[in-house]
């Protein structure tokens, strides 16, 4: 009995993380009062703040990605996936990525930037660690794979590019302008996120979720620079190659993944 009270805590405990996450996207985005993030911090964080901010449409995956935490709180609160060892040691890591999410979303509303990149790190390295959980135990129910890893790979994917996008707004917040060359470097650090999309989608099997989020990301690099101040073809052609490639990279692991499955349960 005590063990079965302890697993509801447990799943309880992370589906409130997930509405503490969700309620702060909503006052992040300016709904509950807050200050929308492109606005907010100074515009450190808008669209055409630096080379490597996606254009505004990328932010949308977000939506995405909070509808399926939802439904993984929801999910993961039932009987079955309660007692399932993926879910046992994913459940801590899932509830903090939710915190984190919620945590870089006031650095923002009060304006540091440094303290969002700490925050953000600290968030794709909760996420890695998710995946390594999700890759070591495999799901058996095409719902888990949908509801746990579709959701935590989008998520991953998108923090990867954000993560590159955070700290391009840091390094600006120094007084770095468009110095000699910085469309280069720009689209170097374009191909630098994109050897870590292959890199992720090589080791996690051809895991498609986390290309299609950071392939989304780069294409929108690529988007945003088409105009504005920082109008760049170099880092049009370089964030849009690297978008390609890995989802081209993606597509041919996804085919030669061996299938495997892992339905271990524990006692709830």
């Amino acid at each position: 009995m005590r063990t079965s009270s302890n697993g509801v805590l447990a799943a309880s405990l992370t589906a409130l993380a997930v509405v503490v996450a969700t309620i702060a996207a909503f006052f992040g985005s300016g709904a509950l009062g807050g200050t929308p993030i492109d606005e907010a911090a100074g515009g450190a964080l808008s669209a055409d703040a630096t080379p490597l901010a996606p254009a505004g449409p990328a932010f949308s995956i977000w939506s995405v990605i909070y509808t399926g935490l939802v439904a993984y709180a929801i999910y993961q609160l039932l009987p079955s996936p309660r007692r399932t060892a993926r879910h046992v040691s994913l459940r801590p890591w899932a509830a903090a990525s939710a915190l984190l999410n919620a945590a870089w979303i006031w650095a923002v509303q009060l304006g540091s930037v440094t303290a969002s990149v700490v925050v953000i790190i600290l968030l794709l390295a909760v996420l890695v660690r998710i995946l390594v959980l999700l890759v070591r135990t495999r799901s058996g129910s095409w719902l888990d794979l949908l509801v746990t890893d579709g959701t935590f790979g989008l998520y991953l994917g998108w923090v990867c590019v954000a993560t590159v996008a955070n700290i391009a707004a840091w390094v600006a917040t120094w007084g770095v302008g468009q110095f000699p060359g910085w469309e280069w470097a720009a689209g170097a650090v374009a191909f630098v996120a994109a050897g870590i999309g292959i890199a992720l989608a090589t080791w996690a099997r051809g895991r498609i979720a986390p290309s299609l989020a950071i392939a989304w990301g780069l294409g929108w690099i690529a988007v945003g620079r088409t105009g504005g101040s920082l109008e760049s073809p170099v880092v049009v052609w370089s964030a849009g190659l690297a978008s390609a490639a890995v989802l081209i990279a993606t597509a041919v692991l996804l085919r030669m993944r061996p299938t495997s499955r892992d339905t271990r349960t524990v006692t709830d």
